[in-house]
């Protein structure tokens, strides 16, 4: 799987970059079909709350996946994230399977 991680009007640490990359490819036990995961993550407005918004588009053989959230912090709207897309993943499987 590529992935690729960007962030806008800030720079991203390591530390964020490490997580992020743990979470996606933790999508990988969901479907060996994965090809491409790209991952944005923006601040809003740097002065309020829940101001941190992540973005994760899939590219699954059968169909993409895509989520977007945003929470206080990057980690929590990466998450969230996550179990959106990894509800969509199965819900294609499922799809898939029933077409055979």
């Amino acid at each position: 799987m590529e992935l690729t991680i960007q962030s806008v009007n800030f720079d991203a640490t390591e530390q964020l970059k490490t997580f992020t990359e743990k979470k996606v490819k933790k999508l990988q036990r969901f479907s060996d079909d994965i090809i491409q995961a790209e991952v944005i993550l923006k601040v809003i407005k740097p002065e309020s709350a829940k101001n941190k918004d992540a973005a994760i588009k899939i590219n699954i053989k059968q169909k993409d996946a895509f989520a977007n959230k945003t929470a206080d912090t990057f980690e929590e709207a990466i998450d969230l994230c996550i179990m959106a897309i990894e509800k969509q993943i199965i819900k294609t499987k499922e799809k898939t399977k029933e077409n055979f």
